[in-house]
């Protein structure tokens, strides 16, 4: 790891994750894809079925099938394998990228599966281009960490919301299991004991990458309209295996997950309702799409 990556200005370090993800698109790198060709049916199956086995959270805390009808908005779509559930939910699904690769997965892969989504098309989670209060949900799974304006693409999320609207976003939980077996790895082992859980987390994916607090979270929405602000951290299937495919270390991973249990797990989840006027349904909500 380059500390000198680490001074890079905000607007290299957003070239550098736009350039990562753009050449690996979120979820397309979860299986041997080798044997499928590529934006196939065979590829985005594939990737389908490996994101739900290692994150069955996802679907506990986005809740596709609850918002039929409903605008919606996902910041980041990556290759789009959420995208796809909210359109088969029958949403009236927006969503966004930072990279053109991102947007070309969703569009191939709703073609490969007859499925129309209402908008994707490419853009900074620091700029929606939205007009204020323009949707029911906005959803964001392990996305907003990535940029280095995350607090202000919290705030976009927030203002696109119509009053009554509800944003669900995950981040990833400095105060982890995940974070500290990362620095046992790359810090204790590595005979440098003083590295930071943050400098650990920084190029785990893409460059920048961060970790926060629950503390550091709820701070990041002072003085915005919310109210019922849900903080919870949910343990993953990296932690409970000890980030090791030795046997002996997923063993110790493994005790150590039971011992922490959630409240110590990566995968942190904010779900909160703005406020600012009537909790009034959009336009498009209660419609079927498909009339």
């Amino acid at each position: 790891m380059s500390e000198g990556v680490r001074r890079t200005g905000p607007a290299d370090l957003k070239a550098s994750v736009r350039d990562y993800w753009n050449a690996n698109p979120c979820g397309t790198d979860l299986t041997d894809l080798n044997d499928a060709e590529r934006y196939s049916r065979a590829y985005f199956d594939a990737i389908e079925e490996e994101r739900y086995r290692l994150e069955p959270e996802i679907f506990s805390f986005a809740q596709f099938t609850r918002h039929r009808g409903e605008r919606v908005l996902e910041v980041g779509v990556g290759a789009g394998t959420d995208f796809t559930q909210w359109v088969r939910a029958g949403a009236v699904a927006h969503g966004i990228d930072l990279t053109p690769e991102g947007v070309e997965h969703v569009r191939r892969r709703l073609a490969v599966y007859g499925l129309e989504a209402e908008e994707v098309r490419v853009a900074d989670c620091e700029a929606l281009p939205y007009p204020d209060g323009h949707f029911d949900l906005v959803y964001s799974w392990g996305v907003i960490h990535h940029t280095p304006g995350t607090e202000q693409a919290l705030h976009e999320i927030i203002r696109v919301l119509r009053p009554g609207g509800t944003a669900k976003v995950m981040v990833y939980h400095r105060h982890s299991l995940f974070a500290f077996l990362l620095w046992v790895r790359r810090a204790l082992l590595a005979g440098r004991p003083w590295r930071s859980l943050a400098w650990c987390v920084w190029d785990i994916e893409s460059p920048g990458t961060k970790a926060y607090t629950r503390r550091e979270l709820r701070r990041m929405l002072d003085g915005q309209p919310v109210t019922d602000v849900r903080i919870a951290t949910h343990l993953t299937w990296n932690e409970r295996q000890g980030l090791s495919p030795s046997r002996i270390r997923r063993a110790i991973g493994s005790a150590l997950a039971r011992f922490a249990g959630d409240r110590a797990g990566w995968f942190m989840t904010l779900e909160l309702t703005r406020v600012g006027g009537p909790p009034e349904r959009s336009a498009a909500a209660g419609q079927d799409p498909s009339a």
